[in-house]
């Protein structure tokens, strides 16, 4: 490590532990939960009044995830997060497959995001009475177009340096957190007694529309979609090489993001469900893509309307440089461990980040802009996201288990639960993840969809066959190169 911080990477170990906790918050508040509570009903129609109850147990799996994240962050923290931790504690392969699954479906949400964000811009210019505008947000060419520019404004940012980033980030997660209080505020202070008068005098009506019968099935599969939005965690892990005291310093931003989000999504959740009859959300999702703020506009006045749609506007921006700096810092650990092209490992001799792995990352976030827009539902790319990450989550619980025997000299080094409990708690949360995978697994084949490529299961499937094809031909690579490949992969890489 030389005197500015910078090792043997090139990556300089500048984010503290409010950087690194703005990272983890902004990759997991915005669409997961301005968007998804909501658009739920399209996704799982019998749903009904359940969700706040379904977004509670999805809770569970991510909050053990989490723990797993904490406990091998604290061993191994390096760029890759997940790639790291499976490869050293588990099998080398597996960990490629875990850490590629999380990048793809990372890659997919960061397009889903910014295609997303476009209806918060129609329902801003809905609010002030700008209805061409609102038509023209709705239109192909421009809700792609926009979408893409945020993405590659984002690469910008994160190529400058992690220091700009994070100055940038800070800011604006307060002001995500102030104007999103402002729901909260709003959706416990009317009832939907109010929220339907307001609706009769626009001519709207609420459909009469009784519960569907409680179904186990619907609701577990509700649950593992608002799983979905619990993710974003693992992005602290992911800058693991440039986080300063990283040992008890990553452990701690996860641990501090679950609590500050997990709290914020219920009571941002059961607000707005307190206001707006869940019936309504049910029949408005089934017409087009709605928002939290779009809903309460019909109690707020323009202004307050505005206020609120913007601070949505902000989270889902806020979630795509986080997760552009996650998607990075994965290739950047593949190719400093020799499985990807070397080139990816690059880093900027003056920003000192990797930026041909950041500009990779943007080139696959914009593919997630235009699957989405091709689709015609961006929840194609939300469930390719599910499968992707409950594969991951259930490799990383799965780690904390074999860690200690695959590999004690790094497993003495894990600095938080320490515990009897972390290895039955582990395979606990790894056994629910491979359930929720099954029963998302499950919902997805059986959905009713135009063509096969529409299921997310066989997309993810065929994706993670070429990852494997990339992973085996370059390890032989190494090994032909007479790396000792075992060794390689028993060790951390360089900070």
């Amino acid at each position: 490590m030389t005197d500015d911080g910078r090792g043997k990477t090139g990556l300089v170990r500048e984010l503290g532990l409010v950087g690194l906790t703005a990272t983890g918050i902004c990759s997991m508040l915005g669409a997961g939960i301005n968007v998804v509570p909501f658009m739920l009903q399209r996704n799982v129609p019998d749903i009904g009044p359940w969700v706040l109850p379904a977004f509670l147990v999805g809770a569970i799996p991510a909050l053990i995830a989490a723990l797993a994240y904490a406990v091998l962050a604290s061993a191994m923290p390096r760029a890759g997060g997940s790639y790291i931790h499976v490869s050293r504690g588990l099998n080398p392969y597996l960990g490629f497959i875990a850490s590629f699954s999380q990048w793809f479906g990372l890659s997919i949400v960061v397009g889903v995001v910014t295609y997303v964000m476009v209806p918060f811009m129609r329902d801003v210019a809905e609010a002030v009475g700008y209805t061409n505008i609102a038509a023209a947000l709705e239109t192909g060419p421009i809700r792609v177009g926009l979408a893409l520019f945020f993405i590659w404004a984002f690469v910008a940012v994160n190529i400058r340096c992690v220091q700009f980033y994070e100055r940038m980030l800070i800011p604006l997660m307060i002001v995500m957190f102030a104007l999103g209080s402002v729901v909260i505020f709003a959706g416990f202070s009317f009832d939907q007694e109010t929220y339907l008068r307001a609706l009769e005098a626009t001519g709207a009506t609420i459909p009469a529309m009784d519960p569907a019968p409680f179904q186990w099935s619907v609701f577990l599969s509700a649950s593992v979609v608002l799983f979905a939005s619990f993710i974003g965690f693992d992005s602290i892990a992911q800058a693991g090489g440039e986080a300063r005291n990283p040992g008890r310093a990553l452990p701690a931003a996860i641990g501090l993001t679950m609590l500050t989000v997990g709290s914020f999504y219920m009571l941002f959740t059961a607000a707005v469900y307190n206001t707006v009859p869940w019936q309504y959300v049910a029949q408005e999702a089934m017409l087009r893509d709605v928002t939290a703020p779009g809903l309460l506009g019909v109690v707020l006045s323009p202004g307050w309307t505005v206020a609120i749609v913007g601070g949505a506007a902000i989270a889902l921006l806020n979630d795509v440089p986080a997760m552009l700096l996650s998607l990075s810092r994965l290739m950047f650990a593949w190719a400093e461990d020799g499985i990807f092209p070397r080139a990816l490992a690059t880093v900027h001799p003056k920003h000192h980040t990797p930026h041909v792995a950041i500009i990779a990352s943007g080139v696959m976030a914009s593919m997630g802009v235009l699957g989405s827009h091709l689709a015609g539902d961006f929840f194609l790319g939300v469930d390719i996201m599910v499968t992707s990450m409950l594969v991951n989550f259930a490799l990383m619980c799965v780690t904390v288990v074999t860690l200690p025997r695959r590999n004690p000299e790094i497993a003495s080094r894990i600095e938080v639960f320490r515990g009897r409990l972390r290895e039955p708690l582990a395979a606990f949360g790894a056994v629910v993840l491979v359930v929720f995978l099954g029963i998302h697994t499950w919902k997805d084949l059986n959905a009713d969809v135009d063509a096969w490529y529409f299921h997310s299961t066989p997309v993810w499937l065929i994706v993670m066959a070429v990852g494997s094809l990339i992973y085996f031909r370059e390890r032989a690579v190494l090994a032909r190169s007479g790396v000792d490949v075992d060794e390689r992969f028993n060790n951390l890489p360089p900070e």
